[in-house]
């Protein structure tokens, strides 16, 4: 069996507008999603899945992916097992050139699922790369990272961006900006992220920040205002500007928020964080629900979230510095 894990992430700045090629900066976090691939005798799929935030499950299944298995679990999950493991499958398939390979598949993940902190994308970097170990195939990050890309882009109806994947597969910060993907120097963030207990809807949230472009100009402006926020933002992390960069999360909630992609409990989050002192807060992933990330140095904002309503959980999270890790 081949096991390998791959990071979560936090967006600085950027989601959504990364979307219409403005540039976004996420920043990998140390929550893990770890998958162990074994090799199957048969060209099924056996997926067996733990700590994605909802009840563990196995499902085993063969032929044609649009069949659905019966199993009494939420939409999400079996999509989680199925639209994004059969995908990443099918990409190793390809690479390797292993057509009627079967596998079966054990994901465990301490990030939660929908939340805005790239569970799907950690998912799908980590099997990716532990499959192709299985059959003899070594990637380079920078293939893995594209062949990730290539499985979200295929499950989320061509919506997603190569930034969670990207910045999954090789760890740190990254900078996004179309086509174009790169790490950059960021100092030693103090990350602290609130976790309402919820996930949004990404394929919607995106949806919908799509109609408002196309119904209002100011809308498509909001958009590139967003990217502007991101060019800002590296200068601050350049220098190492905590302040700066607080300031500009902020802006950048507020504009998230005038999309329509935040939410009460996410609104609620934010500014407990800011009445903590926390240099800057805001939404981070596609909305709706999940997860706020805050700069903060102190203890004051974790506490400040912990005693929160609708906040289910707040932590720190590390910069993780490195990406897909091969442990078995």
């Amino acid at each position: 069996m081949a096991v390998s894990s791959a990071p979560g992430k936090v967006y600085l700045f950027g989601e959504h507008a990364v979307v219409y090629g403005e540039p976004a900066v996420p920043c990998a976090i140390e929550r893990r999603a770890r998958v162990g691939v074994e090799q199957r005798a048969d060209s099924k799929l056996r997926v067996h899945a733990e700590d994605l935030s909802l009840d563990g499950f196995t499902v085993e299944y063969g032929g044609s992916t649009d069949d659905r298995p019966d199993v009494d679990v939420s939409e999400s999950l079996i999509s989680a097992a199925m639209g994004y493991v059969d995908e990443a499958i099918a990409q190793v398939r390809d690479v390797t050139d292993e057509d009627e390979v079967g596998f079966d598949v054990t994901i465990e993940s301490d990030i939660p699922l929908g939340a805005g902190l790239g569970s799907s994308a950690a998912v799908v970097v980590a099997a990716i790369d532990a499959a192709a170990r299985e059959l003899g195939v070594s990637l380079e990050a920078d293939e893995i990272a594209e062949r990730a890309y290539r499985t979200e882009h295929e499950v989320q109806d061509g919506q997603a961006s190569r930034a969670d994947t990207f910045c999954s597969a090789t760890g740190g910060a990254v900078r996004v900006e179309g086509d174009d993907c790169r790490s950059i120097e960021a100092p030693d963030l103090p990350i602290v992220i609130g976790f309402d207990g919820g996930a949004g809807d990404t394929g919607q949230l995106v949806a919908g920040v799509r109609d408002l472009r196309e119904e209002y100009g100011f809308a498509a402006d909001t958009v590139e205002a967003i990217g502007d926020i991101v060019r800002r933002g590296e200068e601050a992390l350049a220098d190492g500007d905590l302040e700066e960069l607080g300031r500009l999360m902020n802006f950048n909630h507020g504009l998230l928020s005038a999309l329509g992609v935040s939410s009460r409990s996410l609104d609620t989050m934010v500014w407990a964080a800011r009445d903590a002192d926390a240099y800057g807060a805001k939404l981070t992933g596609a909305g709706g629900g999940g997860c706020i990330v805050a700069l903060d140095p102190t203890p004051e904002t974790e506490t400040a979230l912990s005693f929160t309503p609708g906040c289910e959980d707040a932590f720190r999270a590390e910069l993780a510095e490195a990406g897909v890790k091969r442990l078995e």
